[in-house]
């Protein structure tokens, strides 16, 4: 992403948390002639105590300076949770420079797997900076679906789940669980806003999936929490937690941990998946 790419992406994200605030929330009139969704740029300029020229220039995405403390008042004023702060600092300060190997040079030795393998009754996956699978253990084989098989683009975790059927099938919740994991992505993106794969990637996804094009041009990072529910082929409901791990020796890898719930009986369920049966029974499916 080049500075002008990086400025329009701030504009865009500025314009669209505006026009969701409620004018009347503020202390401004709503009348038959308003025009603008939400606030218009000399209102918001004004609750965050900024000029409205510098304001207007900044979400125009003009080359400016920007200092964290206007920042601050402007995320404020936006009324922006953490992600979304983040999100703000990310693009309006080019400050941030994460050192990270590429894929090829990258090194998963024998360690990584030993942990994933730890968990013989918790499905469990190892994902990169860029959300590509890298590791896995055997229970989340049978849990998400053979990874060994998969082509190299839905070995990509955000990839597959808004571009493979079946994912529609086993999330429940799939709607939840796709906005969340393009929250996510979307952050690690900024980070890495210099990376050509990603503006590449985003491309290619948006004309992939209708919902991934419409919901990134929302700039929507906000996160909702909430237990995993799988409609598992094989046997029925599953009821996860998700808990994202780190590993110090793999600073740039993420775990990605599912643990059962004491409800449907998850923790039998995946017992029977990890036994030898399950080989048996999908056969014959």
């Amino acid at each position: 992403m080049s500075a002008n790419s990086r400025r329009s992406e701030l504009g865009d994200f500025l314009r669209t948390r505006r026009e969701r605030l409620d004018p009347s929330e503020h202390g401004f009139t709503i009348g038959t002639r308003r025009r603008t969704s939400g606030l218009r740029r000399e209102e918001l300029a004004q609750v965050a105590g900024v000029s409205v020229s510098w304001y207007t220039w900044l979400e125009q995405g003009r080359d400016i300076n920007v200092s964290t403390q206007v920042l601050e008042s402007i995320a404020r004023a936006l009324r922006l949770d953490w992600m979304e702060r983040r999100h703000l600092f990310d693009l309006a300060l080019d400050t941030v420079t994460i050192q990270h190997l590429t894929q090829q040079s990258l090194e998963y030795d024998n360690l990584l797997q030993s942990v994933l393998d730890s968990w013989d009754t918790c499905p469990a996956y190892a994902v990169d900076y860029k959300w590509n699978i890298v590791g896995w253990n055997s229970l989340a084989n049978r849990v998400f679906g053979d990874y060994s098989k998969r082509s190299e683009r839905d070995i990509n975790l955000i990839w597959y789940v808004f571009t493979n059927p079946s994912q529609r099938m086993l999330l429940i919740n799939w709607e939840r669980e796709a906005k969340n994991g393009q929250a996510l992505f979307r952050a690690t993106s900024d980070q890495y806003a210099d990376d050509p794969w990603f503006s590449q990637f985003i491309h290619d996804l948006s004309e992939a999936s209708l919902e991934f094009r419409e919901w990134w041009a929302l700039h929507d990072i906000q996160i909702t929490h909430g237990n995993k529910e799988l409609n598992h082929p094989v046997v029925g409901s599953l009821f996860l937690r998700q808990t994202t791990l780190l590993i110090a020796e793999f600073p740039e890898l993420k775990i990605l941990l599912y643990t059962p719930l004491p409800l449907g009986n998850t923790l039998e369920k995946l017992n029977h998946l990890a036994s030898s049966t399950y080989e048996t029974e999908t056969k014959e499916l």
